[in-house]
């Protein structure tokens, strides 16, 4: 869940592209594009191209919670999911454009409305805006998770201090970084954010990959991370939906599928499936490799954020730490952009929003993301939530839904057979998995925010050899 370069308007009603210098979005394709110049350009992209946006807008944040998915549900049936996922997504990619194809739309919501009418034209609308709102929130929840431990390391302070206290620095990144950001009415020229995202996603990959190979054991810092758990090699366990939900959230790049596919040079289907297959594959490939070694280096103690695992003399998570969270800061405002439009096109029918409006409605979203922000520190939970309440019906049950519908009668047939079985499976998880979510708020979420046992153990051990 990255961001990309270029931002295209589209109309949710007529499922057209708008020639609209003033930059005002008119739907909600989780329009996370904007357009760079102020006269409407339609450049192409070869295959090389469209692939590496695709991989940009898969990569993203969601990958810091892949250990946390295996560790929920098991190594062995954990890496199935990460596989199984990945083709399901790559399906229903492929279905998403022929289905729209064969309705003569152009956008998501088009495609929606033509099938389901009103109602799921507003389904749509409310797991888009569902879908940024939570993003937002993850997004506070790593500021805090991150920037406190840099700034402990940094000023040498503890938690007690008010540098450590990650309220006070979400709320101080907040007022000076993220609502200054959210307040402009377009943004522009967003290739630094696409650039930072692969940055992020390089580095953090390697550094991941680098320390489970080398846990720093000739290092002068006496970075010791955790012996294995008993159950830290279970091939299963029973945080199966959970696991999904976070998957789920990682790869989902469904929003941006339209607008690729129209910029791609001739745009047929086969065409387009390539490139999603090659894709898909290769941002399998990295996912997993994260997954893995992020795993197998921490295995029952891994955090849903696996940066909180690292100990806070470990410069170089540090480092990762600081990478990541800038990528956060300037990739939030978009968010916020997306939930904004998505909020104006089901409320107001104008399509020019007043300065006034667009200020309050800004303020308010990015108050209300900061006050949730704060009800917990668990970004597991989060990803688990945004997972199975958004991620799963917009990336699974719609298209497979608008697919089976749009193909014409009878349903039930051998070709239709995969999306079904994909449409069916997305309900149950999305059922399930929002009820495990529930219970597992109302019973209370543990996670770990202050060192970790073994950093406590390697410092003391640190401390008696330096004698």
């Amino acid at each position: 869940m990255a961001t990309e370069n270029t931002y295209i308007l589209y109309d949710a009603q007529a499922g057209k592209s708008q020639q609209d210098g003033n930059c005002n979005i008119g739907s909600t394709d989780d329009i996370k594009q904007l357009i760079i110049d102020d006269e409407p350009q339609q450049i192409k992209s070869n295959l090389a191209e469209t692939s590496f946006n695709y991989i940009n807008s898969v990569i993203g944040s969601g990958i810091v919670g892949i250990p946390y998915a295996l560790q929920q549900a098991g190594l062995g049936m954990g890496i199935i999911l990460l596989l199984l996922i990945a083709i399901a997504t790559d399906y229903s990619l492929c279905i998403m454009i022929k289905a729209g194809t064969l309705a003569g739309v152009t956008t998501y919501q088009a495609l929606i409305q033509s099938q389901f009418g009103r109602p799921g034209y507003y389904f749509l609308t409310i797991a888009q805006f569902i879908y940024p709102l939570i993003a937002m929130i993850s997004y506070n929840i790593i500021i805090g998770d991150t920037i406190t431990k840099v700034l402990m390391r940094m000023f040498d302070v503890t938690r007690d201090s008010i540098l450590g206290n990650r309220h006070f620095i979400v709320f101080l990144c907040t007022l000076f970084v993220t609502l200054p950001l959210s307040l402009y009415r377009t943004i522009v020229r967003l290739s630094l954010v696409s650039f930072l995202s692969l940055i992020f996603a390089v580095s953090i990959v390697l550094f991941v990959v680098i320390r489970a190979f080398h846990n720093g054991r000739n290092s002068y810092t006496f970075i010791f991370y955790s012996i294995p758990t008993d159950d830290g090699f279970a091939f299963a366990n029973t945080g199966f939906t959970q696991a999904v939900g976070v998957i789920a959230f990682a790869y989902m790049c469904h929003h941006n599928s339209f607008l690729l596919f129209d910029v791609l040079d001739n745009p047929t289907q086969s065409r387009w499936n390539l490139v999603t297959h090659i894709s898909i594959s290769l941002s399998c490939v990295i996912i997993v490799v994260f997954g893995i070694c992020g795993y197998v280096t921490f295995t029952g103690s891994v955090q849903g954020d696996l940066l909180e695992n690292f100990c806070l003399s470990d410069d170089w998570a540090n480092a990762a730490r600081l990478i990541f969270t800038v990528t956060i800061m300037l990739t939030y405002p978009i968010e916020c952009f997306v939930t904004r439009e998505v909020f104006e096109n089901a409320v107001f029918k104008e399509k020019q929003s007043s300065i006034y409006r667009h200020s309050i409605l800004t303020v308010s979203l990015v108050t209300l993301t900061f006050a949730l922000s704060t009800l917990t520190d668990c970004l597991s939970i989060v990803l688990e939530l945004n997972g199975v309440l958004a991620a799963v019906p917009l990336a699974y049950i719609l298209p497979a839904a608008a697919y089976i519908r749009v193909s014409g009668k009878p349903y039930f047939t051998l070709e239709k057979a995969p999306a079904i079985l994909l449409a069916s499976a997305g309900l149950l998880i999305a059922m399930i998995g929002t009820g495990k979510s529930i219970i597992d708020i109302i019973h209370g979420v543990k996670c770990s925010h202050s060192e970790m046992s073994y950093c406590i153990q390697n410092n003391t051990l640190h401390n008696m050899t330096s004698f």
